[in-house]
């Protein structure tokens, strides 16, 4: 079994774009999606410096090592992008981490911080466009399903979820 040093959640830096991205990239992979999703998914798990600038964005790190992050982003206005609705409102809108790392409390830990500084900053409620193998992990994180929404995928739904935050 795998033993990590103590997790540390830290703002991300411009300079971690690469990593998280990565880390998008095979936490999505886990799920053996068609290869095709992946081409129509490259901006959504494209982490770019200029994001990191412009939105929340948090990782955790295991020593040296970043094994997961977590962003936040304000939708001033609702807006189309393609054939699916994003309403207004703050948004959850990466969570990820590296595959052989996953259930060993890590989301947990960032979603925790992403609650923690949603306080701060005074949001009281995080919409989130939900993978349909994570629905899970959000449903015991407090979070309620509310509708499922298109997907970037066509044909396909995925669920949007709230998260009250108190």
């Amino acid at each position: 079994m795998l033993v990590l040093p103590a997790i540390q959640i830290e703002k991300a830096k411009p300079s971690d774009y690469s990593v998280l991205t990565e880390i998008a990239f095979l936490a999505k992979r886990h799920w053996n999606y068609p290869e095709s999703y992946y081409r129509i998914w490259q901006d959504e798990l494209t982490v770019s410096k200029d994001y990191i600038n412009q939105s929340i964005v948090y990782k955790a790190q295991a020593g040296e090592f970043v094994v997961g992050f977590y962003s936040l982003s304000e939708n001033k206005s609702d807006f189309y992008s393609g054939d699916v609705f994003v309403s207004k409102g703050h948004w959850l809108e990466h969570l990820f981490i590296f595959p052989e790392y996953h259930n060993m409390g890590i989301g947990t830990l960032l979603m925790q911080h992403a609650i923690t500084i949603s306080k701060k900053l005074g949001i009281s409620e995080l919409l989130i466009f939900v993978d349909p193998y994570a629905s899970g992990f959000y449903d015991k994180a407090g979070a309620e399903f509310l509708y499922n929404s298109k997907s970037s995928i066509p044909g396909r739904m995925i669920p949007v979820y709230r998260l009250k935050i108190n």
